[in-house]
């Protein structure tokens, strides 16, 4: 056989397995978590179950970490970063933890998610002792990170849509947090079909991480959610 034929079989070889194990540990972290992820929350009609909420509330967790999204030039929250405070601020309320724990992107002066979050929460009501920022949750890792090194948190329940709970509640698992998962899914939002193509990528892409386990860009003195989030708060 010549050379560039065996070369060429070689690189088949060589994609049809990096394809393999692209797409095996995409459904590894999906498998892994499916029974973690509790509820799919309608907030819109402000309806949920007795019987959800007993099955959250029973899991006594120290605070519902929401996960940060986009906001608008104007500062307020994108409609899927809505959704997933209104869905944590609704758990809260319910009682299902004592504290809100908002992780965003506040790297930059004219880009701040974990305020606006935060303002938000303020007006619905949820009491400002109980809000908790984590100002350099530049990730879905680093928010997961962050949450047991800085916060100390050992139990939580996870609002996000559901397409991106199996990334969270997966690096919970290895960050040794107990988690479930509320997904905030209110509607079907614009760009899915990518963002879902791009969350395969985002799963390998953690789940290496997690194996490596690098610190974050910023870590710090302990907050711990035991307490008050004043000191967590600008």
């Amino acid at each position: 056989m010549k050379l560039w034929k065996k070369i060429l079989i070689v690189l088949m070889i060589l994609a049809v397995a990096g394809i393999i194990a692209v797409f095996g540990v995409n459904k590894y972290v999906i498998a892994s978590t499916e029974d973690q992820i509790l509820c799919s929350v309608e907030t819109r009609d402000n309806q949920i179950s007795k019987e959800t909420l007993d099955k959250l509330r029973e899991k006594d967790a120290d605070c519902v970490l929401v996960l940060g999204a986009a906001v608008r030039k104007d500062g307020s929250p994108s409609y899927m970063l809505k959704d997933r405070l209104d869905v944590g601020i609704l758990l809260y309320k319910k009682g299902i933890a004592p504290k809100l724990l908002l992780s965003g992107d506040h790297g930059q002066v004219r880009y701040d998610e974990v305020n606006a979050m935060k303002t938000y929460a303020l007006e619905a009501g949820v009491p400002i002792d109980d809000i908790f920022l984590d100002h350099a949750g530049f990730s879905t890792y680093e928010s997961v990170y962050r949450a047991k090194d800085i916060f100390q948190v050992e139990k939580a329940i996870i609002v996000t849509q559901g397409y991106h709970q199996p990334r969270a509640l997966y690096g919970c698992d290895k960050m040794g947090i107990q988690a479930w998962g509320a997904a905030a899914d209110q509607v079907r939002y614009r760009g899915q079909h990518m963002r879902d193509l791009r969350e395969i990528a985002a799963r390998d892409k953690d789940f290496v991480k997690w194996m490596l386990k690098p610190e974050p860009t910023y870590l710090g003195e302990a907050v711990p959610i035991s307490g008050s989030g004043i000191k967590s708060q600008d």
